[in-house]
């Protein structure tokens, strides 16, 4: 099971707007490519890299371009937590 907290959602809802201000179809395909990458994280969520940010190891990420999805393991699945550029860190413990 794939969970999206809000600020994931509203992370990618950002990213898809400033894509699609110079080309919407590309948009369209980012976030497909995306939910796709999800999706395989969540069928092997321990594939995923730690977050070198937190000494957790139920706290991973995953590339999409130069996007970090970053994710908790959950006993049922994963929750998508946030969505970053790549060259920014994280501040928050999630």
């Amino acid at each position: 099971m794939i969970r999206w907290t809000s600020q994931a959602l509203a992370d990618l809802a950002e990213v898809s707007a400033y894509i699609a201000e110079d080309n919407p179809a590309a948009a369209q395909a980012w976030v497909n490519r995306l939910k796709s990458r999800v999706e395989r994280a969540s069928d092997f969520p321990r594939a995923g890299r730690r977050v070198p940010e937190f000494a957790r190891d139920d706290i991973r990420e995953v590339r999409v371009h130069s996007y970090r999805v970053v994710y908790r393991l959950e006993p049922d699945g994963i929750t998508v937590l946030a969505l970053r550029e790549g060259h920014r860190l994280l501040r928050d413990t999630p």
